[in-house]
């Protein structure tokens, strides 16, 4: 197992919290743990594609984060009346 395996799951440790939060938190601090899933999701992409060296796993990496700020703003669009 290399290093950047090895950071990459310690990465994936931090999405519980996120998960946490985004099943039962406020519409607001929901929002923030969704954005902050989609950096973290896009950085262990990051390190899997240098671990694998296969180039794929940084477009999904960087196609990752532009869909997940997208999809804040639509998330943030429909919940507005709660913020």
């Amino acid at each position: 197992m290399s290093a950047w395996m090895m950071a990459a799951i310690a990465l994936l440790l931090g999405l519980v919290p996120c998960a946490l939060v985004c099943l039962k938190g406020a519409a607001i601090h929901r929002l923030v743990a969704y954005e902050l899933a989609g950096i973290v999701e896009a950085l262990v992409l990051v390190l899997l594609a240098e671990a694998f060296q296969r180039d794929v796993f940084f477009d999904v990496a960087v196609a990752l984060a532009f869909l997940s700020l997208a999809g804040g703003l639509v998330f943030a669009h429909f919940i507005e009346r709660w913020i």
